[in-house]
């Protein structure tokens, strides 16, 4: 079956309104030159956005100015944290005017001159809201993954990929797209290596994440704290976390998925939330290329992340954690040699940061990320990965559709949704 929305008129796509949204246009964000560091303000200051806005100010000429938190004892750590770092590289601290708390913050940020771009890292179901609210204001983002939780949210970030035009740079946190050994394997895919692909497998295994039990956090505000338990906060599994090999499937192909199929289920997790603990969803790419995709997110005592192509003249194999290779005729290896995920601890994995002794196949990937970001803010040759980024996450939402339905699902039918997904939680009332 063919999709009736080909892959170059879905990247041209955003038919919905940003109301109530004023755009600016962009001023200070374009005198950045050269020679000055960039000023970037994080939006969310939990384990990712710290560790992200870290990577940028030790691998690219990059200045932490402002930040903007929920909660205010993450707040105080980050504050604390980042006034360290820039203590050693020379820089001033932030500025206590630059400290934003509460659930306006994010806005209280965007209107600060001293911000370039932004860094949004909050929980992904505000992912949306806080990009459309930073191309708005005329600042530079890059925004982690996913883009949305749903199918109106991407539909959301379309639009402001649109908004954002060809002055705004727009990057999403698909870092893999950047590492070394997987940006060479795929280029030699595409130049066909590996022949006509036939078929894939693709999977990401891995142990429960566990975030600190704030035992005297009312339910609402746990619910937050916690968010990575809860669906419609996350995603759900398929869509926070095994989307990254879904964006590599894409990648290769250079295609989304026409259709899934899938199943799943709850059974192994310990947690409180309503997530699921496994995936298993059949994808069918055009030309009749099926992958099959797994996932789990418990602690069964394995993990491994992989996704493997099955060619006319040979197979491609990538592993997060070292293995990534081309067998057949056109045989090449990148050279870094397999580990195993036991050999990183579970903090560092969910932090998306690897330990130190431990060389895996994705050591350059947050840095190269991020250097093209603020290479393309200082060359003012602007990059906008907004249809991508919503291109992977509906492609993720259609295996999680599938799973949750039991039924086959179209991605004809998942672009024309519109499904909206409502979290039932005012943030305001964390406000002090």
């Amino acid at each position: 079956m063919k999709s009736k929305i080909r892959r170059r008129d879905f990247l041209k796509a955003a038919s919905v309104a940003a109301a109530g949204i004023t755009f600016m246009k962009p001023e200070s964000v374009f005198g950045t030159s050269a020679n000055s560091a960039v000023q970037l303000g994080l939006i969310g200051c939990g384990g990712r956005g710290t560790h992200v806005a870290t990577s940028f100010m030790n691998s690219t000429d990059t200045r932490v100015v402002a930040i903007a938190e929920l909660f205010g004892d993450r707040l105080t750590a980050a504050k604390d944290h980042f006034n360290q770092l820039s203590r050693e590289k020379k820089y001033p601290e932030i500025k206590a005017s630059n400290l934003f708390l509460g659930s306006r913050s994010y806005l209280k940020l965007l209107e600060s001159k001293d911000v370039d771009a932004v860094l949004i890292a909050t929980p992904p179901f505000l992912h949306p809201e806080h990009l459309l609210a930073t191309v708005a204001a005329g600042k530079h983002v890059y925004c982690e993954k996913p883009v949305a939780v749903d199918a109106h949210g991407c539909q959301q970030v379309m639009w402001a990929g649109r908004k954002a035009g060809p002055r705004l740079n727009l990057a999403v946190g698909f870092q893999i797209r950047h590492a070394t050994p997987f940006v060479e394997m795929v280029r030699r895919i595409h130049s066909g290596a590996i022949g006509d692909i036939v078929m894939g497998q693709a999977y990401y295994f891995t142990s429960a994440i566990n975030f600190p039990a704030f035992p005297e956090a009312a339910p609402e505000e746990l619910r937050i704290r916690h968010w990575i338990y809860d669906r419609v906060l996350s995603g759900d599994i398929l869509v926070e976390q095994g989307i990254h090999v879904v964006d590599i499937c894409n990648w290769v192909l250079q295609s989304h998925p026409l259709k899934a199929t899938g199943a799943g289920g709850r059974k192994g997790r310990s947690d409180s939330g309503n997530c699921w603990s496994h995936y298993a969803v059949n994808y069918e790419y055009p030309n009749g290329v099926q992958v099959g995709f797994q996932s789990t997110q418990f602690d069964p005592g394995f993990g491994d992340v992989c996704e493997r192509f099955f060619g006319t003249k040979g197979i491609s194999e990538s592993h997060y954690t070292g293995g990534v290779l081309i067998k057949g005729e056109n045989a090449w290896d990148s050279g870094v040699a397999r580990g195993s995920q036991e050999e990183i601890s579970k903090k560092d994995w969910a932090a998306g940061s690897f330990k130190s002794s431990f060389k895996s196949a994705l050591e350059d990937a947050d840095p190269n990320k991020e250097k093209a970001f603020i290479e393309s803010i200082k060359t003012g040759k602007a990059i906008n990965e907004a249809p991508a980024g919503a291109e992977s996450a509906l492609s993720a939402i259609l295996g999680r559709t599938a799973a949750y339905t039991g039924e086959e699902v179209s991605w004809d039918k998942i672009i024309t949704s519109n499904d909206k997904w409502d979290p039932m939680i005012d943030l305001s009332q964390f406000d002090r």
